[in-house]
């Protein structure tokens, strides 16, 4: 459904009541915790109160930059959420702005080619286009490829998994340098919540295995394939019901959020406090953690907040 002014001004009236209901300082750590860490970087970080491209730069600053992330000649994937033939106030796919900043970003910090795709639930080109990304992928020098190509996936192991033991996976996956995890989060009738780890069913051939063989394990065993560098969970505007399509405007909540961090458990359970949710009510955050891919417990990690206003 294309948003109408009327209906887009509701939306933003909704986002502010929502944000002063819901303090930022309340979606992470009651306290931010002295860098511990081996790296000195924070594992996470909260960005709020600015556009999506300005809420990246000031995340990925606080993360050390993306020279961390990224080295000279490298091969990047940007991998978002592009799925739906949705319109980016339509809150069903990763905000086109972020997916150029992080492009342009990339390339500045010295990669060969930064490569985006998303193997779409709705028509492919359709998506493209009308969510933004198409136009912004171009602006930005990245290199948007189609994922309807069978002969572009190749069959691989997926050591330790308990459903997902093997998958047909797209070989820019597969052979990137540098993967960098950019969902939008929202409701997910399936599963309660779509963030970050769900966002690699983008990059399988067969989701309808995931469904009919069990959805949350087989969207914890798939990062079991390799280690994701970088997750930037866009929720600028969250899909709250009635995900992951959306109907209306209704069904959306102007949040002005961003979550940065190498760990994406940690990130879907950061995620889950933005959503009002706990994380018993995704399971396979939980089940990801039980296989080691990373850690639930925010109050022991270092978490950083920033406010664009400040």
């Amino acid at each position: 459904m294309k948003t109408n002014r009327r209906n887009f001004l509701k939306l933003i009236g909704l986002g502010f009541l929502s944000l002063s209901f819901n303090p930022f300082k309340n979606v992470f750590a009651k306290k931010t915790l002295p860098p511990k860490t081996p790296t000195g970087f924070p594992d996470l970080v909260g960005v709020k109160d600015g556009s999506p491209a300005q809420m990246f730069e000031m995340g990925i600053e606080a993360m050390g930059g993306m020279k961390r992330f990224v080295k000279k000649g490298q091969t990047v994937l940007v991998k978002p959420n592009i799925g739906w033939n949705k319109t980016p106030n339509e809150g069903a796919n990763t905000h086109p702005d972020l997916i150029g900043k992080i492009i342009e970003e990339a390339y500045k910090a010295g990669a060969s080619k930064v490569d985006v795709f998303d193997h779409t639930c709705n028509e492919e080109s359709a998506c493209y286009e009308n969510s933004g990304a198409k136009k912004i992928i171009k602006q930005s020098k990245g290199i948007l490829h189609t994922a309807e190509d069978e002969k572009a996936y190749r069959t691989v192991k997926i050591p330790g998994a308990k459903i997902l033991k093997e998958a047909k996976v797209h070989q820019l996956f597969l052979d990137a340098d540098v993967i960098i995890n950019v969902p939008i989060l929202k409701h997910h009738a399936g599963t309660g919540m779509t963030a970050a780890m769900k966002n690699f069913m983008g990059v399988v051939w067969d989701r309808s295995f995931w469904h009919r063989e069990g959805l949350n394990q087989s969207i914890a065993d798939f990062p079991l394939l390799r280690k994701i560098d970088l997750t930037v969970i866009d929720a600028y505007t969250i899909m709250t019901r009635n995900g992951p399509r959306g109907i209306s405007s209704n069904d959306l909540e102007l949040k002005k959020m961003q979550i940065l961090s190498t760990d994406m458990v940690l990130a879907d359970t950061a995620a889950t406090k933005i959503m009002n949710l706990k994380v018993t009510d995704v399971d396979y955050i939980k089940m990801a953690e039980k296989h080691g891919i990373g850690t639930t417990n925010i109050d022991k990690s270092y978490v950083k907040r920033i406010s664009c206003k400040a």
